[in-house]
C-alpha cells in the first residue's frame, strides 16, 4: 500500500467517523489529514522525478560505456583496476598527471595517454612497501639517466 492510499483510508475513516468540523479537535483532525494528503502527493512527484533521474543516468552510463568501447576498444575491463591502489605520476612532456595501480607499476613503464610518450620509473622496492611518491621514483630514474 503506497502513502497516498494509506493517506486516503485514513481520510476514509475519519469520515466515516463523522469527525465534526466545529470542534477545536475535529478542526485539528482534519487539518492534519489535509496535510498528511498533500506530503503523500509531494512523495508521489518526488518519486515520479527520482525515477525519470534514474533513467536519465542509465542512458547517461550506457552513453560512458559506448563511448569507453570507442575510445578504448573492446578490451576496456583490461584498463580497470581490481580495486588496488592508485597511485599518480606525472608525464615530463606534457605534465599530464596519469593514474597507475601495481600491476602497471612493476612495468616499469607506461605511455602517456595524453602524448603517447613513454614514462619510465626505477621500482627497485619490495612489493607490499609503501610507495610514497612515484615522481620522486621518476626523478631519481630522469637523474641516473643525467648523470650517465
Amino acid at each position: 500500500m503506497t502513502i497516498s492510499e494509506k493517506v486516503a483510508y485514513i481520510k476514509g475513516l475519519a469520515e466515516g467517523m463523522k469527525i465534526d468540523e466545529s470542534t477545536n479537535e475535529g478542526k485539528i483532525t482534519l487539518a492534519i489529514l489535509g496535510v498528511l494528503g498533500d506530503i503523500a502527493e509531494e512523495l508521489e512527484e518526488i518519486d515520479e522525478e527520482l525515477d525519470e533521474l534514474a533513467e536519465v543516468l542509465s542512458d547517461l552510463e550506457e552513453q560512458v560505456e559506448e563511448l569507453e568501447e570507442e575510445i578504448y576498444g573492446e578490451d576496456f575491463d583490461d584498463y580497470e583496476t581490481d580495486g588496488d591502489d592508485l597511485y599518480e605520476i606525472t608525464c615530463r612532456n606534457c605534465e599530464n598527471t596519469v593514474a597507475v595501480d601495481m600491476s602497471m607499476l612493476e612495468g616499469g613503464t607506461v605511455n602517456c595517454p595524453n602524448c603517447g610518450e613513454k614514462i619510465e620509473f626505477d621500482i627497485d622496492f619490495v612489493i607490499g612497501d609503501d610507495i610514497d611518491d612515484i615522481d620522486e621514483i621518476e626523478e631519481e630514474k630522469e637523474d641516473n639517466k643525467n648523470e650517465e
